[in-house]
């Protein structure tokens, strides 16, 4: 019987898909009034000043240690905090969230993948068949069910984006395993938010004076920038990391196979999308190749477990 520690984490792990599918609909609707690079840049400040008064005592008790792998922490938020939000905010621009999510749910099978390519983890067969089965699924979900979309090459742009999305997820992961840096949970998250925060800033400003122009401060505006901070950002890595000390990475990781399941009913219900063939013929395939690929082994596992969205 679980214990209420356990009974605490397993409402969390509910909840954390949940704030991950929330975090596409929620793009995919309001990405006509906040541009994807303010949208980002924003979720990330709110997120930083919610944090910070618990968070600096840690920057300030461990600044040796952070400036002693102050690049692997650039390196880490770049890919992370930086990269992927932006490019999956950019992607809800031009595709649904159904597809987002779907997309996003591969990320598992791109840590394995990079893993096996730069730092040379051993690969069993049933795993090259998952990654295999799961790529067959996306490119399903790219193509909408029609070849001639990918022969013609005229994917939408905004799956290619979340590809990309993933891909840097994936690189951060592994980095994560190769340039570890030895800080508490809650340091990490800060210290990784405020470089990612400042790595952004630049290229917010550009796109603000050059190219969107920003957005207005509404209520239309600012319930989903707090949206974005406070329940896909802080709770649910707050949620998965609880999670994964609770009851353990592989337990935990079954948990984001829900999140293209949130995805498309809150879709259904609040953008109208629908799902056609092509979800369900590659969510299947991306479905079946998750489990062969992360069930294969205990390493798989723990790979997974380091996938968290902060």
């Amino acid at each position: 019987m679980p214990t209420s520690g356990q009974s605490l984490a397993y409402i969390g792990l509910v909840l954390t898909p949940l704030f991950w599918a929330g975090n596409a609909v929620v793009a995919r609707g309001t990405v006509g009034d906040i541009p994807p690079l303010s949208m980002s840049f924003w979720r990330w400040v709110l997120a930083l000043a919610i944090l910070l008064p618990f968070g600096l005592p840690g920057i300030l008790r461990h600044r040796r240690v952070i400036r002693a792998h102050l690049g692997s922490i650039v390196a880490l938020a770049t890919f992370s905090v930086a990269a992927f939000n932006s490019l999956l905010y950019a992607a809800a621009m031009t595709t649904t969230a159904t597809n987002i999510a779907l997309i996003n749910a591969t990320i598992p099978i791109f840590v394995a993948l990079l893993a096996w390519i730069l730092l040379g983890d051993r690969t069993h067969p049933i795993q090259v068949a998952g990654i295999g089965m799961a790529i067959v699924g996306i490119l399903c979900v790219i193509a909408r069910g029609d070849l001639s979309v990918l022969t013609g090459l005229q994917a939408q742009s905004g799956d290619l984006i979340m590809v990309g999305a993933v891909f840097c997820w994936g690189l951060f992961s592994v980095l994560l395993r190769r340039q570890a840096v030895p800080l508490p949970a809650l340091t990490f998250l800060t210290i990784q938010i405020l470089v990612g925060a400042l790595v952004l800033l630049p290229v917010y400003l550009t796109d603000l004076l050059f190219f969107s122009g920003g957005f207005e401060v509404s209520q239309t505006t600012l319930l989903p920038l707090l949206f974005f901070a406070i329940f896909p950002g802080i709770l649910a890595y707050a949620f998965w990391n609880h999670g994964v000390h609770s009851i353990g990475p592989s337990r935990t990781a079954i948990f984001m196979y829900l999140t293209p399941v949130y995805a498309s009913v809150l879709a259904i219900i609040f953008l109208g999308e629908s799902l056609s063939l092509f979800h369900l013929a590659g969510g299947s395939l991306i479905l079946g190749g998750l489990i062969l690929a992360t069930r294969s082994s205990q390493r798989s596992h723990r790979q997974l477990a380091s996938t968290q969205q902060p």
